[in-house]
């Protein structure tokens, strides 16, 4: 598996990547969840994609194939927490350089099970790898209720920022991934640990 870090510098260099991603996250978020988001003819993108936002991508070597992909916002600028669902925090929404949005979690629908677990492990600690590398102290987010344990399985420290609200017909709520210097350790004890490798913690840092 390989993964593509990708931001406005870079964008070039990565198209086949990021269009496969953007064909993906129509399939899954509106094709298949029916999420009330924008099309873009095949793609699913919103106002956030723009040239501020960042994306991991995770691409099948050979073929190039979209495997997963998550999509992390500065918090210093719009972003979905803090522009469409601050009513979601009791207090002031969490910004700030050293604070960013994870978003957009999308595995390939033509993934087999096992599969998923393994692109989505990696994912996620590939964002702890750099938050780590670069300062962040923690991710905000929104989830629905049924992903809040299972972030908490993954070995994520989280704090809610507010009550579940009801949007849409689903229960969701805000909440900060806390990037500490267990994090990794907290990984590893839930089993979810799946590191790249020295490249790809050093193409991180050279991209930030």
């Amino acid at each position: 598996m390989m993964i593509n870090y990708v931001t406005s510098s870079s964008v070039k260099q990565h198209e086949a990547a990021l269009d496969r991603m953007f064909r993906d996250r129509k399939r899954v978020f509106v094709d298949m969840l029916k999420w009330n988001v924008p099309v873009d003819g095949p793609y699913e993108r919103d106002q956030f994609d723009d040239e501020y936002a960042e994306y991991i991508i995770m691409c099948e070597p050979v073929s190039g194939r979209h495997l997963g992909s998550l999509r992390i916002l500065r918090t210093d600028r719009p972003h979905i927490l803090g522009d469409l669902f601050h009513m979601l925090c009791e207090g002031e929404v969490p910004t700030g350089p050293e604070i960013r949005e994870l978003t957009r979690l999308c595995l390939s629908p033509d993934l087999r099970a096992v599969d998923r677990l393994k692109v989505r492990n990696r994912l996620f600690t590939t964002a702890v790898e750099y938050a780590l590398l670069n300062g962040i102290r923690g991710y905000t987010g929104v989830a629905a209720m049924a992903w809040y344990s299972q972030l908490l399985s993954l070995g994520w420290r989280c704090t809610p920022l507010g009550f579940p609200r009801l949007v849409e017909g689903a229960q969701v709520a805000a909440l900060i991934a806390h990037i500490e210097h267990d994090t990794i350790n907290l990984f590893r004890e839930a089993g979810t640990y799946n590191s790249g490798d020295i490249q790809i913690s050093y193409d991180l840092r050279r991209a930030a």
